[in-house]
């Protein structure tokens, strides 16, 4: 989503990009994500959808998986 205050209020402002970040604070902030994973602040709401309704998400994915295969 664009820049800004963040209207589906998922993304904390300490979340968000910023122009000083060097290689190395990306490296540790990709390994702090995959080390410990925070699924009540995802980036990709849809992907989020399972929380709410789980069989609705697994048919989805279901039916994505098919049509790609």
């Amino acid at each position: 989503h664009p820049p800004g205050e963040d209207k589906y209020g998922y993304e904390d402002a300490g979340e968000r990009w910023r122009p000083v970040h060097t290689v190395e604070t990306i490296l540790l902030s990709v390994i702090s994500m995959l080390s410990s994973p925070n699924d009540e602040s995802p980036a990709n709401i849809e992907a989020a959808e399972w929380r709410e309704n789980y069989p609705a998400f697994k048919k989805r994915v279901q039916r994505i998986v098919r049509d790609a295969i």
